[in-house]
Formats: structure tokens, sequence, C-alpha cells
């Protein structure tokens, strides 16, 4: 049966990932923090499925509502409502600080990104838009001429007007204060000249994670996300935040930018508001969405403000907001800091453990002094951690070794945790040696 598996797969499978191939494991069925394979395996699951299942995987709330809503409600025409699609907007604008009260409910990271960067083109009337060099907003049209950590090569041209500014890499600071830490603002400043020298003064939005994902889970630094707010202000332009991965609980806060105090114009959500299942939302001000609406503003997709998922959006409310999990997922990203800190005293091959919550990276180098990039390494860890049980996600980019990105449910237990650090401990110590001198 696995070779007739595998031989259908390679035979009739597009492959879609341009660094690597599909993980050699048929999943049959998971539950909780772990998946199970078709002969019997059980893999524990260190990125919550694609950092989304922020309940485990089968939460029997989410199935209850499933089973539910399929049997009564679950698509309709894209010009209908329903309560559940009502009732989530309402509970995500009184989840979030004023002015962000209206709701449009999507399906994908991508394209909210794609209508929020559309939405702000409409209500500013430019069409420039900034993100940085490290991002990741998705692979349709307009998120990924905004995203620039890969895939850019091969497509022809991208949207015209988008330009991206250097990210602020605390580990790997381009510009520097005497006692050699990163100088963000010397470096935001130089990223706006640069901007200026070539913008034609048509600055519609600039689209950033608070905390970068696929560009190796890389904090913004306190303070940054006030100021380029400003800069972005300043030059007529609004600001969407992207918090796919950051919002609802996972770095401890319901969302990060609540960190800052900044509230963007536009907050972008997806991901972790499904717990796994297709659901995305875009969060504006009255004002943003009366000037779009006025001007004809137009997203009308099959799957906009279906009753299905928005049902089960309604349910990861529910059980975020009653057993408290921003609350756990600060306890638990402690606990988890922690112990991967005890394995970088153990391996000298991690150079840095980094983010907030339960969204952490740790950086693999060839050596601490140098930041040489590890990338071949951060490969067979991978590789040896699937062997022994953990199923971890690497990221490799140019200049920066292997960051794995580890963001577990928010359900996790200590046990769970503990068995995760305890297998990457263990293929550290198996593996690191093969590529040290």
């Amino acid at each position: 049966m696995a070779d007739s598996f595998w031989s259908d797969a390679d035979r009739h499978l597009v492959r879609y990932s341009g660094a690597g191939s599909f993980v050699r494991e048929i999943i049959d069925r998971a539950e909780g923090s772990f998946v199970f394979t078709a002969d019997g395996r059980r893999l524990l699951e260190f990125t919550s499925g694609q950092m989304s299942a922020i309940l485990g995987h089968s939460h029997p709330a989410v199935v209850a509502t499933i089973q539910r809503q399929a049997a009564t409600l679950d698509h309709l025409f894209s010009g209908m409502l329903s309560r559940p699609v009502v009732e989530l907007a309402r509970r995500l604008a009184g989840s979030l600080p004023a002015p962000l009260e209206k709701v449009l409910l999507l399906t994908t990271g991508a394209e909210s990104n794609e209508a929020a960067i559309r939405m702000a083109k409409l209500v500013t009337g430019r069409h420039e838009i900034i993100s940085f060099a490290r991002s990741w907003h998705g692979m349709t049209q307009a998120a990924a001429s905004a995203t620039y950590s890969s895939g850019r090569k091969g497509y022809g041209p991208a949207a015209p007007g988008n330009f991206a500014i250097p990210t602020p890499n605390a580990y790997r600071p381009d510009f520097t204060l005497p006692s050699g830490e990163l100088d963000w603002r010397h470096q935001l400043e130089f990223a706006f000249e640069l901007f200026d020298a070539q913008s034609v003064g048509s600055l519609a939005a600039c689209i950033v994670e608070p905390i970068l994902s696929s560009g190796g889970v890389i904090d913004l630094p306190p303070g940054y996300l006030a100021a380029l707010r400003d800069k972005v202000h300043e030059r007529g332009g609004l600001l969407i935040l992207d918090e796919a991965q950051t919002g609802l609980c996972r770095t401890g806060e319901w969302y990060a930018f609540q960190r800052d105090g900044v509230v963007p114009d536009i907050l972008t959500l997806s991901k972790t508001l499904g717990a796994g299942l297709p659901l995305a939302a875009v969060v504006t001000s009255p004002e943003i969405e009366h000037t779009a609406h006025e001007r004809g503003f137009l997203f009308f997709t099959t799957h906009v403000s279906d009753p299905l998922v928005a049902a089960v959006g309604n349910t990861v409310l529910d059980v975020l907001e009653a057993d408290r999990l921003d609350e756990q997922a600060a306890h638990l990203g402690s606990y988890l800091r922690k112990g991967l800190e005890e394995i970088s005293q153990r391996h000298p091959v991690v150079g840095d453990v980094r983010g907030r919550g339960l969204l952490v990276g740790l950086e693999l180098v060839s050596d601490r002094e140098s930041k040489r990039p590890a990338d071949a390494l951060g490969a067979a860890v991978t590789g040896r951690c699937l062997e022994l049980g953990l199923h971890m996600n690497v990221v490799q980019l140019p200049t920066m070794g292997g960051v794995f990105r580890i963001a577990p449910a928010l359900t996790s237990s200590h046990a769970e945790l503990d068995l995760g650090l305890e297998i990457l401990d263990h293929a550290l110590a198996d593996v690191a040696p093969r590529f040290t001198p």
C-alpha cells in the first residue's frame, strides 16, 4: 500500500515547495499535539500543523461544531449572511481596541493580505507598498509582490511600486550602536531615506508581521513598530499588520501588537483564527471601510462569509476565552524558552533563542563567534528529529543559518514540551559532531 501511495504521489502531485519535498510519512490521523502515521508511528508536532492548529488537532469542541454546522449550513451565496458570520465579526471587534470594528471574513492569509492591500490602495488612491526584506505575506499577486524571503524569481514582474526595507534582526545587526547592539533607529532612518529616493510619492501602505516567522522568527524591537507607523503615516500611507501566526494568544497576549501599544489601520488574521481550518479576516476602522465602500471596494469571492468556518472561528474564541489560553501561552512559552536555553548551553551550534510566547526560534550556526550559517546542519537535525518522533520545521534563508520555528499548540502539556525538548537535544547530540571541527 505504501509503495503504491508514494508512486501515485510522485506521479500525480504538483510539488509546491521549491526548497524541499514531501515528508516521507503517510499521515493517517491527528489528535492533540500528535500526528499518527499509517505504519503506527506517533510524531509530536512542534509547529501546530502549518503554525495554525493552536488548539491541537481534532479538538473536541471544534469537531462538534463542524459536525453540527455541516449538517445545517455550510456554504452560501456570497451576498447572503448567517448568524455565525455576524457573531464572529462582533466578537473579533470586541477583542480588539478601537477603532478596529469592521470585519471581512475570508479563507487564507494570502487572501486576507490581498484584500487589505487592495483596500489600502483604493482608500488612499495610491499604489506603493513597503514590506520587510525577509517578509512572507502569501503567494497571490499583491501578497507575493510584498514577499521577499523567497519565491520571487522566475515569475515575471512583481506588482509595480513594491519596496523592501531592512529587517531589524538583533542577532545579525547591520546597523550597530557602540555596544554592538542593533541600532534600529538609524536603520529605520536609512530605510526611509532609500524609500523616499525611489518613491513617486504614492505610498499606500506598509505591511509587516510583528514577529517575522518565515523570515527566521525575528521579533521587532520594542519601540520599532510605533516609529514605523509614524514614518508610514507621515507619508500618507496605512499600517497593515499581518498577524497570521501571532494573533489570538500565541505570543502570550491576544494580539502581538498589544505589547507595543500600536493599533494598525488594517489588521489581517488567518491560520490561528480557524485553528487549522481555512478562515481568515481583515479588520479595519469604520472610516476606512466607509471610504472603501464609497469608492466601490470589490472583494467578492466564492467563500467570503462562509458559515461553516465562521462557526469554527466562534468556537476557537470560546476555547481561548474559557481556558485563558493567552495566559497559558505565556506560561508555556517561558517554560519552553527555559528548556531551549538549557539546550543551547549544551550545544555550541545553537546561536540564538528568540521569540515570544509559543512562537520561538532557535538558530543553528557553525560557530557562535562568526555566526556562520549552518543550513546543512539544520536539515540533518530536522531529519534526525523525525526519525526520533518529532516533526520540526526549519527556515533556511541566505546569510541566515537553519532556524527552527517552534510553535506548539496552546493546549500542549509540560510533558509534551519536555518530550520535544528531549528529542531535539538527542538529535543535536547525534548530528552536530559531524558538522563541527
